[in-house]
């Protein structure tokens, strides 16, 4: 299979397949905060999560595809700090402010930033047209979080602190999507290098839930926090394999900014499942984060 997906990479069936992943993941991504978000402490969310990987991912990482080759070992140290930066944000974002408030502002601010590295990293083009798609996105996110936190009712200090996490997060977004897409292209083995990802960058967070767990004075039961902690597991595959893959056949900015319509999703779910509010203004900018990404793909086309 790996030969297959790098036959794709910089062809018209390749970028096909990469606006398909991308949509996936961005789906598969609203689904994975709300998870981490939801029910539980995110700490422990998130450590419960990393546990199922660490397990699942493990087996498949030594004993199918063996170990990386000796130049990729710097490079996956280079993936777990980064990602452990990021998942320190994350948790601390949500473990001060609303989901709807949080997540949107974590993905608005990472597509502008992550398109403008691809064009200096990775050398990607834009047109006229696809820079529009990325301010409607980028703008209806951020409109979407203003909105979003003009209904909070939690305490001010909180609200502020979980923002400036938010906004950390944001930009660790736009630096882990740039540096996983560089070093998913630069292993030459995309399925082993998803394999010790996985695996690796799971450890520190199992840890940490599993240090926190064994300090709480009235911890929750196992059963269903390690049943959260699987399904997230098998959704992570999907939404951080899926937007890799995609940087790989695709352009790293259009698959960066195609998976921030997870916003939408994201949307959908604090309103239908978290029971967060959601009213006509909301829908509308939802609608502009949509066109974004239309006008984004229309561009690629023109």
């Amino acid at each position: 299979m790996n030969e297959w997906l790098l036959s794709l990479v910089g062809t018209p069936e390749g970028a096909r397949l990469a606006t398909f992943l991308a949509l996936t993941a961005a789906l598969a991504h609203a689904v994975f905060g709300a998870l981490q978000k939801g029910g539980h402490d995110p700490w422990l969310s998130r450590g419960s999560i990393d546990l199922s990987l660490v397990v699942l991912s493990a087996p498949i990482a030594l004993f199918v595809f063996g170990l990386p080759d000796p130049h990729m070992w710097p490079v996956l140290v280079g993936v777990v700090v980064i990602h452990f930066i990021y998942k320190m944000a994350m948790a601390l974002a949500y473990e001060k402010a609303a989901f709807t408030v949080v997540y949107p502002v974590v993905r608005g601010t990472g597509p502008l930033i992550t398109v403008i590295a691809a064009m200096l990293f990775f050398g990607e083009q834009y047109t006229a047209l696809q820079w529009l798609g990325v301010a409607c996105l980028s703008g209806g996110i951020l409109l979407l979080a203003l909105r979003n936190l003009s209904e909070e009712q939690i305490d001010l200090r909180a609200l502020k602190v979980g923002l400036v996490w938010a906004l950390a997060g944001g930009v660790m977004v736009a630096v882990y999507t740039t540096y996983d897409a560089w070093a998913i292209r630069l292993s030459g083995d995309p399925l082993g290098f998803l394999a010790w990802f996985f695996f690796l960058s799971s450890v520190d967070f199992m840890i940490l839930g599993a240090l926190r767990y064994r300090n709480m004075a009235q911890p929750p039961r196992p059963l269903p926090l390690l049943l959260r902690g699987l399904a997230g597991a098998l959704i992570a595959y999907i939404s951080f394999g899926a937007v890799m893959i995609a940087t790989l056949i695709g352009k790293v900015g259009e698959a960066a900014v195609l998976r921030e319509t997870s916003t939408v999703f994201a949307a959908f779910i604090g309103w239908f499942i978290l029971k967060e509010r959601v009213g006509p203004r909301k829908l509308a900018l939802m609608c502009l984060i949509a066109l974004g990404a239309v006008i984004m793909e229309l561009g690629r086309a023109s």
